[in-house]
């Protein structure tokens, strides 16, 4: 199970930089994810630990050797590609035995490593099958199973559940997991699917053009963002402006725009500062306008309903200025309507204030 260390890693095209002084260690048999949106920078990161770009600076250390510019051959690199890379004329037997004979192995540890391969990946029935003959998730399976026959202990994963439908992802992703951790193996994997890297993943790590931004495990990062980009690419967040009015040993209170209270756990933000508070869809309720006037109640009206099977989803255009999400699960009908009047409670004890940025909101809200 090798540890992967990046030092100073660095990629420029030109003008354009597409990873930026990238500080990372990869424990041993850890999975990790590198999430992000497209550009930021995760896949050129992960090229770059396969041997298959070579960085403009840094290093790159796996299992204890300097790999920096070692070419991709040498460094017993299990790879997975969105796209499979299968060999069409080639049946399921000879796809996965392709590593191993490149090696050099003999016929009896090829036989064993691909029968064990396709045991992993409940392959084992279709030998003789040819990759036009089988479904997208068996196609992903034969990537995986390749990649296991080499013997490798570290796998990479680029987009690798990238073509699989959501119901299939979600079953083939606890499977990609329970493979890689019965085999004992380091795994670092890329997607752009924040669902997808938090049921797969030990630990997150969060990029944007080209940098790190956070790294932490799915709950840390998901309940206590240090970022407002990670905040908002990270589920689904509703950002609202505020000053600090008052603090006291338990919390600060946030005056908004239309003089409702809000009452949270920062502590650290001097009185008459200006915030932003992040809240999750899920940690609001709404409640009808009898409620007006009480702490952490905000009066506005639903301007969007949408049902998404098993929650109500609903818009709301609070007096404070700002449009929010508010998801409820659906146990029954709608409660509320659009044109409603009516008022949202926030659970504040799991928000997260951040200091209004100098540069304004917009941009660190950006997906790009």
């Amino acid at each position: 199970m090798p540890e992967v260390k990046l030092s100073n890693i660095s990629k420029h095209y030109d003008k354009v930089i597409a990873v930026d002084s990238v500080n990372l260690t990869v424990r041993n048999g850890e999975y990790v994810t590198l999430l992000g949106p497209s550009g930021c920078g995760k896949t050129t990161t992960l090229r770059i630990i396969a041997g298959l770009t070579q960085p403009t600076e840094g290093e790159v250390i796996i299992d204890g050797k300097d790999v920096t510019f070692a070419p991709a051959g040498n460094r017993d690199i299990g790879f997975v590609f969105q796209h499979f890379e299968i060999f069409p004329f080639w049946d399921v037997w000879d796809n996965v035995g392709y590593g191993p004979k490149l090696r050099g192995l003999d016929e009896i540890e090829i036989e064993k490593r691909v029968w064990e391969a396709l045991d992993t990946t409940k392959l084992a029935d279709k030998v003789e099958n040819f990759p036009d003959e089988l479904n997208t998730p068996e196609l992903q399976r034969v990537g995986v199973a390749r990649a296991l026959a080499t013997g490798a202990k570290l796998m990479l994963f680029d987009e690798a559940l990238g073509a699989l439908d959501p119901k299939v992802k979600a079953i083939f992703q606890h499977e990609l997991r329970k493979i890689v951790k019965k085999n004992k193996l380091t795994a670092i994997h890329v997607t752009h699917d924040q669902l997808e890297a938090m049921a797969i993943a030990d630990r997150i790590i969060v990029m944007r053009k080209g940098r790190i931004v956070q790294i932490g495990e799915p709950t840390e990062l998901y309940y206590t963002p240090n970022d407002i980009f990670v905040a908002n690419f990270l589920g689904e967040s509703n950002f609202i402006e505020g000053v600090v009015s008052n603090v006291t040993e338990i919390g600060s209170e946030i005056r908004l725009r239309d003089g409702s209270i809000l009452r949270t756990n920062e502590k650290a933000i001097k009185r008459g500062k200006r915030v932003v508070i992040s809240i999750r869809q899920e940690l609001l309720k709404i409640y009808s306008i009898e409620r007006l006037g009480a702490l952490n109640f905000i009066p506005g009206k639903i301007i969007g309903y949408r049902f998404l099977g098993d929650r109500h989803s609903y818009e709301v255009k609070l007096d404070a200025g700002e449009t929010i999400g508010v998801k409820e699960f659906a146990r029954a009908p709608p409660s509320f309507n659009i044109e409603d009047i009516v008022t949202v409670r926030m659970d504040t004890s799991l928000a997260v204030v951040f200091r209004y940025p100098s540069d304004g909101l917009a941009p660190h809200l950006s997906l790009e």
